[in-house]
């Protein structure tokens, strides 16, 4: 499938975008938003879904979807080539993942979590990433099978969220995609 520049990204038409999205390889991994409410972070993570090539972005919460001007500007349009779900509760959706067999982690700083540069992963996986504020819920920790972290060196606690999820997310692909596709 031809690549396409961001003007060109911008100016898709959904439906032509809907057609075309069987053609982009995907890989074995899916995001999971558990109350990210930032419209620009939004916006992002379908950027970085789109650059992973992952199945499927999960919305869960209160959370704003596509179509909206500020998902449209910071994905560059990418909403409209990424599959994605919204649903009103990441608990709902991560049962429905576990129950189709994917191997769910969370990238979270937690008494249990470890270095995700340590983790183990066995496909399917979802990636489970925070609200920029208050991290993932703690109902939604309980559920997960594996939680990584980020080492921080520096006085800042944490990433953005966008930033650790694609420093895990890149991890995760290099270590499930096979070295010489």
């Amino acid at each position: 499938m031809k690549k396409l520049n961001s003007h060109q990204i911008r100016r898709s038409r959904p439906s032509t975008a809907q057609k075309m999205q069987s053609q982009i390889k995907r890989h074995p991994l899916v995001l999971v938003l558990d109350h990210v409410l930032d419209t620009y972070n939004i916006g992002s993570f379908f950027r970085l879904a789109d650059a992973l090539g992952v199945q499927k972005l999960y919305l869960c919460g209160p959370v704003v979807t596509p179509p909206n001007i500020k998902i449209h500007r910071a994905s560059i349009g990418t909403w409209k080539w990424v599959p994605w779900q919204q649903f009103e509760s990441t608990l709902d959706c991560l049962n429905q993942l576990k129950k189709s067999g994917y191997q769910i982690v969370a990238c979270e700083q937690n008494q249990k979590s470890l270095d995700y540069r340590q983790a183990k992963y066995q496909t399917p996986i979802a990636l489970v990433v925070g609200s920029e504020s208050h991290g993932i819920s703690p109902q939604v920790l309980k559920m997960v099978d594996t939680i990584v972290e980020i080492p921080m060196h520096g006085i800042n606690v944490s990433l953005n969220v966008l930033v650790a999820a694609s420093v895990v997310s890149y991890d995760i692909l290099s270590k499930i995609l096979p070295k010489n596709p």
